[in-house]
């Protein structure tokens, strides 16, 4: 999800948040490097699964949050929810403006508490309603900068219940996916509004360019896998 109300460059934001990271830190350390720049119906709740057993995240370079090396996640946790995988790896393309990684993501929260944690930029509203009864339910929100996995797992999970609230026939020719996607960027009220024909506005319609120059990129990500 896209911070709402950010009026500062990321690039100014990066810093303001290295100088509070390199200040706790003692300045011993480097920062983690920035990363790179149809849904299917299925049970409310799952059984609780082991993370994936051979996954590309195991040998990414420390520090590097890149969406392509979260393909195993992306392919279990989609399937798990019910969601077009492409999908879900196009929105953490989408969400990847930022840096992540525990310390920058909890430096930049105690500048804004409101902001969003983890690789699939969550807020905690959202989270918190996602995981009642999934089998993540045990796990805080404060958990996703520490364990990418579970944040990709929500990010499925939250594009499942944006699903479920669509009209069988949407009166737009948006796909489900691009309306999920604009779902996870501007909340389900504005999600269904474009379902009813409303148009996309310029930040919305600037998520979906992103979303549609990252399609691609997000099905060669998974075949790589």
């Amino acid at each position: 999800m896209a911070e709402r109300g950010a009026k500062w460059p990321w690039a100014v934001l990066a810093l303001a948040v290295l100088g509070i990271w390199l200040y706790e830190r003692g300045g011993d350390h480097a920062p983690p490097p920035a990363a790179a720049p149809a849904a299917a119906s299925s049970p409310a709740t799952g059984p609780a699964s082991a993370p994936p057993a051979a996954s590309p995240a195991a040998s990414r370079p420390p520090g590097d949050y890149a969406p392509k090396y979260f393909a195993a996640e992306v392919e279990q946790y989609a399937a798990e929810a019910g969601v077009n995988p492409q999908l879900v790896m196009a929105v953490l393309f989408n969400e990847a403006y930022k840096p992540h990684g525990p310390d920058v993501e909890r430096a930049w929260q105690k500048m804004k508490p409101e902001a969003s944690f983890g690789i699939a930029n969550m807020h905690r509203a959202a989270y918190e309603e996602t995981r009642r009864g999934r089998p993540f339910a045990d796990r805080p929100w404060e958990d996703l900068p520490d364990d990418p996995a579970l944040a990709v797992r929500a990010a499925a999970w939250h594009l499942h219940d944006l699903g479920a609230q669509l009209p069988a026939r949407p009166a737009t020719s948006l796909s489900r996916d691009e309306l999920m996607a604009l779902g996870y960027n501007t909340g389900a009220g504005n999600m269904l509004l474009f379902a009813r024909g409303t148009k996309p506005g310029p930040e919305a319609r600037a998520y979906l360019d992103k979303l549609h120059d990252n399609w691609s990129k997000s099905a060669d990500a998974l075949a790589a896998r």
